[in-house]
């Protein structure tokens, strides 16, 4: 059996299992713990799922005596059980927060995201305008685009 699949009791958890109250009348409320914590007595459990064994992100720390580990059961690791429109949702907010992020870079600066910008303009369209080598206007477009992405990384 292998160290996340629900089971039996447990004997002697390692860091990075899983496990669950095996009962209700438990101290711990009911969920999936991580072993966070180890030592000779005692383990370090950190909540990382609701009773529906459902990824959630309390901060919940709690102690528990490996002489009480008769009451707990092996669990499966909550992270890979999330619904597809649930993943797609995180996915689409974080994309969201990092062009914030990335605009306040872009702001922290304005002359030179307003010069890398031109560059990038010059280096793409510039072929329609300029009597110059594309190399040079491939190097001024990289050069553009190099900017805007660190001033835009590098924030305010």
């Amino acid at each position: 059996m292998s160290p996340t699949a629900s089971g039996p009791a447990v004997s002697d958890p390692r860091v990075s299992d899983h496990l669950r109250p095996a009962s209700d009348d438990a101290d711990l409320d009911p969920g999936v713990y991580r072993v966070v914590g180890a030592s000779e007595d005692a383990l370090t459990l950190l909540r990382v799922g609701d009773a529906g064994a459902r990824r959630v992100n309390t901060g919940e720390l709690a102690t528990v005596d490996r002489a009480d580990l008769d009451g707990f059961e092996r669990a499966d690791n909550p992270d890979g059980n999330r619904p597809a429109s649930e993943t797609v949702a995180g996915v689409l907010d974080s994309l969201v927060w990092q062009l914030r992020a990335f605009a306040s870079g872009l702001r922290a600066n304005p002359l030179a995201a307003v010069v890398a910008i031109a560059l990038v303009v010059v280096g793409h369209q510039g072929h329609r305008v300029l009597s110059v080598p594309d190399t040079w206007l491939t190097a001024v477009y990289f050069l553009g685009v190099f900017g805007v992405v660190y001033l835009g990384a590098r924030g305010g």
